[in-house]
């Protein structure tokens, strides 16, 4: 058996960096940034107390008319060897041989990073010459897949000159302002002087540190430089902030607080650097799902980013750093609630639903906050603290749904229900009851408040007597039952109440109408009742309502009916209950005999 060799298509994977792995042709800046500066670490390492330098140049049009553009640094640079061996085999990278020890110290790990400028260019020029002695070397290759290597006497001093000239429908990548733009942009935050020399003057790119490498005289200069930073950065004035550290990874940062309450639904995303290096302005996972409250900057010296370097792997180590980093939100929002309650009142106002989302998680700090959580009630949002003080049992609905069917019902009974539909609320009741022993909870629904509706007399009985038989003989086919009580608001007909077993049922009827013949059969089955079994609905008519009433006294069979089933249909939707076909056919069937009835009865009193 012979052993051969995999062939590289050096096309191909230029197509593969453009177009899958890099999400933009403007990163050759920060891989040549990143080339640049991991040779200069690699001199430090052997010459302790080095200090390095980038600069880039954008010398303008060559003979050919177009813009070129020369990255260069006084790094380690490389010999003749070394430049067969890593500038042309794709994947090799001169941080995993004699400085292996020390890789985590480099940025690229990858060996493909100087194969983006093939994105912008056809040819990418090395001239090199390196630390350790030797001649300068000159390497030109070529988006074809071949290079020339050349010994040459340049007269420079040890590190690397990049030369890149603009291919066809680049031009807006070597342009002064967008190379400027794209070396503070990527670059803004490395250790190492960089300078961009442009037709109208040199300029630095990187003079200011980021606040969490500063000092400060005190608190207040501390909080006017965080805030001025994030603003600059994301262009948001922020309510606060939170500085951000993680042993694990090596992470700093901070995180701000936003001024205004953000979809649950959008994506959760970051600016993070590597090592100083801008990764991505929107990486997702780097905080707990809770903390949708902050946007976060960050600077992980230890963490491992993936093959594009746009965002970090999602290993044992970032997940523990994002759990530290969590740890600093959580104590920031315990300290507020020890010295600074106004401003926590301020951001659970805008932010709730985060701080349930971790109070929900977190018993000891579910203790401490708990009592200033807003919670949505049928008399108005109130905190537990005020609810508690008014009521002894803390009665909620646990669905959207049945809170609006009973909110009115249950305030005419001056029962106070907290909607526990959203997101947390009824996992956070259920956690008052098991963290505090005294809490009483109850669960309120149409069932529960229908027991405290008042009778009919005797002669009101008598009156709706004939209109309750008809009504319990025509909703049997829906196996709900009826009767008529007296309960508050009057201008509600009728009330709707099911089992929790009806409920499932009456979703399974509603899929089976979307759902093919074959799943249609499986649903019959899962749905099949039990022969004997009562009633699963209950339709308690108001003997308050004033259309109640009259019907109650109407001896026509026809408009008896019609009543029926339209005030049968409009308690189901009051109730937010989806209707089956066979509901929604009783629907139209009632409101069309309605009108059909009464055009009958106007022309026979025209007549």
């Amino acid at each position: 058996m012979t052993d051969y060799k995999f062939q590289v298509n050096l096309g191909g994977v230029i197509d593969l960096l453009s177009n899958h792995i890099y999400s933009s042709p403007q990163v050759f800046v920060r891989e040549l940034l990143q080339n640049a500066v991991d040779a200069i670490v690699a001199r430090s390492h052997r010459e302790p107390g080095f200090r390095g330098e980038v600069e880039i140049e954008l010398p303008g049009a060559d003979g050919s008319g177009r813009p070129s553009l020369v990255f260069r640094d006084n790094g380690v640079g490389l010999n003749e060897e070394e430049v067969h061996r890593f500038l042309a085999t794709i994947g090799q990278t001169s941080k995993r041989d004699e400085l292996d020890d020390r890789r985590s110290d480099f940025i690229g790990q990858f060996g493909v990073g100087l194969l983006s400028c093939f994105v912008v260019s056809e040819e990418i020029e090395v001239l090199t010459r390196s630390s350790a002695g030797g001649p300068s070397v000159r390497w030109r290759g070529r988006s074809d897949g071949t290079y020339t290597l050349e010994a040459v006497d340049a007269g420079t001093g040890p590190g690397t000159e990049v030369r890149l000239r603009c291919k066809p429908g680049s031009e807006e990548h070597f342009e002064p302002e967008a190379v400027v733009r794209l070396a503070r942009h990527y670059g803004g935050l490395l250790p190492y002087p960089i300078r961009v020399g442009t037709p109208a003057g040199a300029e630095r790119v990187n003079d200011e540190p980021p606040p969490w490498e500063a000092k400060f005289e005190d608190e207040a200069a501390e909080r006017a430089a965080y805030l001025e930073y994030g603003q600059r950065l994301f262009g948001v004035d922020f309510i606060d902030y939170v500085p951000l550290s993680s042993r694990v990874g090596e992470v700093r940062g901070a995180a701000y607080v936003l001024p205004y309450s953000p979809s649950l639904a959008a994506r959760k995303t970051h600016r993070v650097y590597l090592k100083n290096m801008l990764l991505s302005e929107d990486a997702e996972g780097v905080l707990p799902d809770w903390a949708f409250f902050v946007k976060c900057v960050v600077n992980a010296h230890d963490l491992r980013p993936t093959a594009s370097r746009e965002s970090f792997y999602e290993d044992e180590a970032l997940a523990a750093a994002r759990d530290s980093l969590g740890r600093c939100l959580r104590e920031y929002l315990v300290g507020l609630a020890e010295r600074d309650v106004p401003r926590l009142k301020k951001l659970i106002a805008l932010h709730f639903i985060s701080i349930k989302a971790l109070a929900a998680a977190d018993e000891e700090f579910f203790r401490i906050f708990v009592k200033w959580l807003p919670f949505e009630t049928n008399m108005g949002t109130m905190t537990l603290t005020e609810y508690r003080r008014e009521h002894e049992v803390v009665s909620y609905a646990p669905d959207m749904d049945q809170f609006r069917q009973i909110a009115r019902v249950a305030a005419s009974q001056s029962l106070c229900v907290i909607n526990a539909g959203y997101s947390y609320d009824h996992q956070l009741l259920l956690k008052l009851y098991e963290v505090f022993p005294g809490v009483r909870l109850a669960q309120v629904d149409g069932e529960s408040l229908s027991r405290a509706f008042e009778y009919l007399t005797l002669d009101e009985e008598e009156e709706a007597a004939g209109f309750l038989g008809f009504a319990q003989t025509m909703l049997g086919p829906y196996r709900c039952a009826a009767e008529v009580r007296k309960f508050e608001p009057g201008d509600i007909p009728a009330l709707y109440t099911e089992t929790g077993e009806a409920q499932f049922r009456r979703t399974v009827e509603k899929t089976k109408e979307v759902t093919d013949a074959f799943w249609s059969s499986v649903l019959d089955e899962l749905n099949r009742a039990p022969e004997e079994e009562e009633e699963a609905g209950r339709l308690c008519f108001n003997f308050r309502n004033p259309v109640v009433r009259k019907v109650c006294r109407v001896e026509d069979e026809t408009l008896r009916r019609l009543s029926v089933q339209v005030l049968y249909v409009q308690a189901l939707l009051l109730g937010h209950r989806s209707l089956s076909a066979a509901e929604m056919r009783l629907l139209n069937e009632g409101m069309l005999g309605l009108v059909e009835w009464g055009a009958d009865a106007v022309e026979g009193w025209i007549q």
